[in-house]
């Protein structure tokens, strides 16, 4: 079942409409679980960082063992294709993907050469300005390079997620903050995470068991160039609880403020306003 409406789908160099099939039961993304995907947006016409998304599907490709078939300046040009067929105003999710078809002798490693590739639109609207969530913790942590893939955007590695959210949903939260292997503060189930201290935001600090959002990249520079400083570093839960605020960071909505951790409540903040504000000046400046 598909998240949005309206949906086109690029495969196999022409696009098409709808939710088209694109594997088959034998290949080896189906059965095996090889396959990487990007996401980025396109919202009152523009598509921040889009070039930045396509590099990286590439790169996620190349950690799986999966050979990218496509640059990132035609992968550009495809999804330009398919955006023009949308109004101007519509909000698009961009989903580029890879998958391997073919498995070498072992059965299990993916055989070169021998990738799929789509791009997926389908209209979701961007969340309106306010829209807030809330958290609370999960036994289930971010796993670690040598057990997963966590160096790529990875279709295996999201059933972990999913659990953390079941958790958090079934405790009667939005989301989940989510630890590492040693119990730090990684992110969320489903985005990157910024704390507020004493007007000093604060983001845990890439350490390999999380992928470290293209978004996230984008409001560090913009917060840091209008003067607020960010700081990467190693962070608690309980630093958490005594932040003045808090706001998740991710592609499908920018920025979403956090009312409350637990039994801890916060005012959406400055900075999360000022972070999605900055955000939406520099995507529409055409910087």
């Amino acid at each position: 079942m598909a998240v949005g409406t309206n949906i086109r789908t690029y495969f196999e160099g022409t696009w098409h409409d709808g939710n088209v099939p694109i594997m088959r039961a034998a290949d080896h993304g189906s059965w095996l679980g090889s396959t990487v995907f990007d996401g980025a947006r396109f919202f009152e016409g523009v598509s921040p960082d889009l070039d930045k998304h396509c590099a990286r599907v590439n790169r996620s490709a190349e950690a799986l063992m999966v050979d990218p078939t496509v640059s990132t300046e035609e992968m550009m040009e495809i999804t330009r294709e398919g955006l023009a067929q949308y109004d101007a105003g519509a909000a698009v999710y961009i989903r580029p993907m890879y998958w391997a078809i073919d498995s070498d002798k072992s059965g299990v490693l993916p055989k070169k050469g021998a990738t799929g590739f789509a791009v997926c639109l389908e209209e979701i609207p961007m969340s309106p300005a306010g829209t807030s969530t809330t958290l609370t913790r999960t036994r289930f942590r971010r796993p670690v390079l040598e057990s997963s893939v966590c160096n790529a955007k990875a279709g295996c590695l999201y059933p972990n997620n999913g659990r953390m959210l079941a958790e958090a949903y079934a405790k009667g939260f939005g989301n989940a903050l989510v630890a590492d292997a040693l119990g730090n503060v990684a992110e969320t189930a489903t985005a990157n995470v910024f704390m507020v201290k004493d007007g000093v935001a604060f983001t845990p600090v890439a350490n390999g068991t999380f992928l470290s959002g293209i978004t996230r990249a984008r409001h560090i520079t913009n917060l840091r160039a209008d003067g607020v400083e960010v700081v990467e570093t190693v962070l608690s839960f309980e630093d958490f609880e005594v932040a003045d605020e808090v706001f998740l960071t991710g592609n499908m909505t920018k920025v979403t403020p956090v009312t409350a951790f637990d039994d801890v409540t916060y005012q959406v903040g400055p900075i999360a306003r000022r972070a999605r504000d900055l955000y939406w000046d520099w995507a529409l400046s055409g910087r």
